[in-house]
This record gives structure tokens, C-alpha cells and sequence, in this order.
């Protein structure tokens, strides 16, 4: 068990001052039985209205409203968690879904529903070919299945840290060979759901104190990773970045169907089109 300390603060730069829309920010870390919100403390400059709420998934969505226009925007989230997740978790898979293929069942399906269902085109079926060569057999363990999966990820797909707005298509990703943790982390969803099982995506942060995994700057960041639906154990976490399983150094602030859907910050802004002078984020995770 460890507390940890997260500051996220983003800062955007305009050449003037401009007018802002309303901005939908996730910032607020996601409780569960291995994650304990302890504080969470959410401030922006210019002043804004603040307005909570929590969204289909259970995100809490904090919706930003501006009176006056500014030439600069900080939007700062200090918050506290305890973080208990063990590194080597067991999983108590149902029987009925130890082997794959297996079957939901009908609520299962009903409830998963989008987040079973692939999100991008899929040319030449060339994903769901890709994922179906990590089936060893029929039928196949499936923890070792998705493991298998996990890992193969960062086998054929090189990392890289990507500034760019967005996320590449998982064919995309297939096609170039490489990608950020966001783009990994879809690629890997996308497969699993082409396998017809249930996934989703999930951002927050990485801890890393020893600086040794990817996608981290210094001791903790912002990261992409995945969960896929097993009857029994629920939702489970791989990391394909770092081919890890569980979520021992991970921190959900915001799962979905899609990686557009847990953006820490959207929003707009009315003034010339070259009025954001520069845009930069700061994130630590300590002790």
C-alpha cells in the first residue's frame, strides 16, 4: 500500500486574450477496491463555474464554464490516493469463462454492449488476424490468451512518445509498427473485441519511482492502458506499453469505449486561428 501525491496541471498560452467555451475536464482519480480517493482539489485561472458530474461509465466529470476572456488558461488538479494493488494478482476467473472461446451471458452482453463491438474499420480484416494468431488453440486458456496479447503488442509494435493530438487507428498502428501508450492501448482493446470479447480504454497515471518503465517522465505521468471483461474476476487490467498485468503502479482517473472519451482536457476557445501561442502539462506522482 503507498500514498501517493498527483499534480496535473496544464497551461495553455494565447497570443491575446481570447474567449472560452465550456470545458469538460477529467482530472478526478477513480476510486475502486485497490485505488482510495483521499483528496482531490481542482482549481482554474481565469476564474470558471465548476459543475460535477458523473458520466454513463461513472467518470466524475468536472464541467468548466468562463465568464471572461484571458490570454492564459491553468487548469490544476492536486489530488491524494492510496494505491493497494498488489504486482502479482490472482484472478478468479468462472469456470464458464477459464477456456476460450466462452460466452457472455445474455446481461453480460446487454450490458457490455459497445465495449464488445470493434470501433474502427478494419480493412482487409488484417487486425482480426492479427489477434487471431495469438490463439494457441481451440479451445485455449484465456488469461494466458490475453497475456499472449498483451505482450505481443510492443512484440511488433515499437513505442514511442507521440505529442501529437489524437490517436491513431489500430490499423494505423499495425500498419506504421509503432505508436504512444494511447496508441497501444486502443490497438490492444480493438484486438480483444475482435476476439468478441468485452474491453475498454482507461487513462490516469503511471507511478514509476524507478523510472524504468515506458511511457513515464521522471517518476509518474499520464498513461493509456487497457481492461477486458472476464466473468468472475471483472474487470482486469493489462498495460500492453509495459506488457504488465495488473494494476500495482497504475492510477484510473477515467475508463470508455473509446480513448476520445477519457481525455483529461477538451474544450475551445473563440479568437485567430494562430491566437495559442504554446500549450504545455506538467504531471508528478510522488510520496
Amino acid at each position: 500500500m503507498v500514498n501517493l501525491r498527483i499534480h496535473h496541471r496544464t497551461t495553455y498560452r494565447y497570443r491575446q486574450p481570447v474567449s472560452f467555451g465550456t470545458h469538460r475536464l477529467l482530472l478526478r482519480p477513480r476510486e475502486s477496491r485497490n485505488v482510495r480517493l483521499i483528496s482531490s482539489d481542482l482549481t482554474v485561472t481565469p476564474y470558471a463555474i465548476l459543475v460535477w458530474a458523473y458520466d454513463v461509465p461513472g467518470n466524475a466529470v468536472a464541467t468548466a464554464t468562463f465568464a471572461e476572456p484571458a490570454s492564459t488558461l491553468v487548469i490544476d488538479s492536486v489530488a491524494r490516493v492510496e494505491l493497494s494493488a498488489v504486482a502479482y494478482p490472482v484472478f478468479d476467473i468462472a469456470t464458464s469463462a477459464a477456456s476460450f472461446p466462452f460466452r457472455y451471458s445474455d446481461d453480460e452482453w446487454t450490458d457490455l454492449g459497445s465495449l464488445a463491438v470493434c470501433q474502427y474499420p478494419d480493412e482487409d480484416a488484417r487486425l482480426r488476424s492479427w489477434a487471431r494468431g495469438f490463439v494457441a488453440g481451440n479451445p485455449t486458456d484465456t488469461l494466458s490468451l490475453l497475456k499472449d496479447l498483451n505482450a505481443g503488442v510492443t512484440g511488433w509494435i515499437g513505442y514511442e512518445t507521440r505529442e501529437d493530438e489524437g490517436t491513431q487507428s489500430p490499423s494505423q498502428t499495425l500498419m506504421l509498427g509503432r505508436g504512444s501508450c494511447r496508441d497501444l492501448a486502443m490497438l490492444f482493446v480493438e484486438a480483444v473485441r475482435s476476439l468478441g470479447l468485452g474491453a475498454r480504454i482507461v487513462s490516469g497515471y503511471l507511478y514509476d519511482p524507478a523510472q524504468t518503465l515506458a511511457g513515464s517522465t521522471g517518476a509518474g505521468s499520464t498513461h493509456a492502458w487497457a481492461e477486458v471483461y472476464l466473468p468472475g474476476a471483472g474487470w482486469i487490467t493489462f498495460d500492453p506499453t509495459n506488457r504488465s498485468l495488473g494494476g500495482a503502479n497504475l492510477i484510473p482517473v477515467a475508463v470508455g469505449r473509446d480513448i476520445h472519451q477519457v481525455m483529461p482536457v477538451i474544450g475551445s476557445f473563440s479568437g485567430p486561428a494562430d491566437a495559442l501561442q504554446d500549450m504545455s502539462v506538467e504531471v508528478s506522482v510522488s510520496l
